[in-house]
């Protein structure tokens, strides 16, 4: 579980990345959640974008690949997702 420190720490890392994953019309599934955690254990920190013509809500969509991906989501502000996981082996983002 991350502080709120932690989160405003990582909020200001992802500001300037770019959503590298889409949810759209098909929603979510298994295949994006082995996509997310091979991402996250790369980068360790990604954002995801989730289309206008996804019916789901982007703050359960956000904590469904959070929760499936065992990533801890750091915030969902519009139709973006900012997720984070520490890399096992690619260890680059020391929290405070």
């Amino acid at each position: 579980m991350l502080t709120g420190k932690q989160k405003r720490y990582l909020r200001s890392m992802a500001h300037h990345l770019q959503p590298i994953f889409q949810v759209g019309k098909g929603g979510t599934n298994d295949h994006l959640v082995r996509h997310v955690t091979e991402a996250l254990e790369v980068r360790e920190l990604i954002k995801v974008s989730v289309l206008n013509n996804c019916l789901d809500d982007p703050k359960e969509v956000g904590q469904w690949i959070a929760e499936e991906s065992d990533a801890e989501l750091v915030q969902v502000i519009g139709k973006t997702i900012v997720l984070y996981k520490e890399s096992k082996e690619n260890k680059t983002i020391e929290l405070p």
